[in-house]
C-alpha cells in the first residue's frame, strides 16, 4: 500500500495531541494516511507501554488510518544513528508516502526535537539508491518523500501554515482521549504530570481556537514547513 501521508512521533499519542485533525480531514478526502511511533512511551509516568499500545489501537479506530506502526525504539534514548536511520528507511520505501509529517524541531521534551532530526534524515537517505534495505527478504527501491512538514507540539512556535480542522475537532479530542491513562482521573493514584492537568484539555482547544482565528476558522493546526513551500495557484492559498 502506498500512503499519501504517513506521519512520525517519538511517543504514541504526539500525533493525536498535535495533528489528528489534520490527519482525519485528509481520510475524509480519501487520502491513505498512517502513523509510524518510534517508541511505546515506556518511561511515560502515568500507565505503561502495553496500555498505551492498546490506546493507540483505540485511537486509531477513531481516526481511521490506513496503517499504524511502532518501531520499538528506546524511549529517551533512541539515537539518530545508522541502525535507527535504516528501520525508518525501511518503513519509508514500504509504504513511500508522498507527505511525511514530522515532530517538533524544538520542545518541551527533548525526545521531540531528536526523532525530528532522525526523521528528516531517513527521508532523505531514503532516496539514496546506494543505501540498501530487504523487506520480507527482497530488495527495496529508494524512496523520498515529495515534502516534509513539522507539526507543533507544547511550545507554541511561529507556524507557516495553519490547517481547518473545525469539521474534525470533536473526533480529534476523542483520538486524544483514547490515551486515557495519560490524562487526569481523579481516581488516579499515578503521578501527576505536564498533562495530567484537568485543565489540560483546556490548553489543547485553546491553541486550536488560536490557530483557528488566525485564518478565520474555528479550529486549526499549526505546521512549521521543512523547506520553502511553492504553489502553481494563487487560489490555492486561502
Amino acid at each position: 500500500m502506498q500512503l499519501d501521508i504517513l506521519a512520525f512521533a517519538a511517543h504514541p499519542d504526539d500525533v493525536e495531541l498535535s495533528a489528528a485533525g489534520t490527519l482525519m480531514s485528509h481520510i475524509d478526502k480519501g487520502y491513505k494516511v498512517g502513523i509510524l511511533d518510534f517508541t511505546r512511551g515506556e518511561l511515560g509516568s502515568r500507565g505503561s507501554a502495553d496500555l498505551r499500545y492498546e490506546e493507540a489501537k483505540e485511537s486509531s479506530a477513531i481516526m481511521q488510518l490506513n496503517v499504524r506502526e511502532n518501531l520499538g525504539f528506546s524511549d529517551g534514548f533512541f539515537e539518530n544513528d545508522k541502525d535507527h536511520q535504516l528501520e525508518i528507511i525501511k518503513i519509508i520505501r514500504r509504504y513511500r508516502p508522498k507527505i511525511v509529517l514530522l515532530n517538533a524541531l524544538e520542545d518541551r521534551h527533548p525526545d521531540h526535537g531528536k526523532a525530528a532530526k532522525l526523521g528528516s534524515d531517513s527521508c532523505f537517505l531514503s532516496g539514496l539508491v546506494r543505501i540498501e534495505t530487504k523487506w520480507k527478504g527482497e530488495m527495496q527501491n529508494q524512496w523520498r518523500p515529495q515534502q516534509i512538514y513539522h507539526y507543533i507540539q507544547d511550545r507554541f512556535l511561529p507556524h507557516d501554515f495553519v490547517v481547518d480542522i473545525t469539521l474534525f475537532f470533536e473526533r480529534k479530542m476523542q483520538a486524544v482521549k483514547a490515551f486515557k491513562s495519560q490524562f487526569y482521573d481523579p481516581l488516579s493514584i499515578e503521578p501527576a504530570t505536564h498533562i495530567s492537568d484537568p485543565k489540560y484539555f483546556d490548553y489543547i482547544q485553546a491553541r486550536m481556537l488560536e490557530y483557528g482565528h488566525s485564518i478565520g476558522v474555528k479550529y486549526g493546526e499549526g505546521f512549521v514547513k521543512h523547506r520553502q513551500i511553492g504553489v502553481n495557484n494563487l487560489f490555492d492559498l486561502s
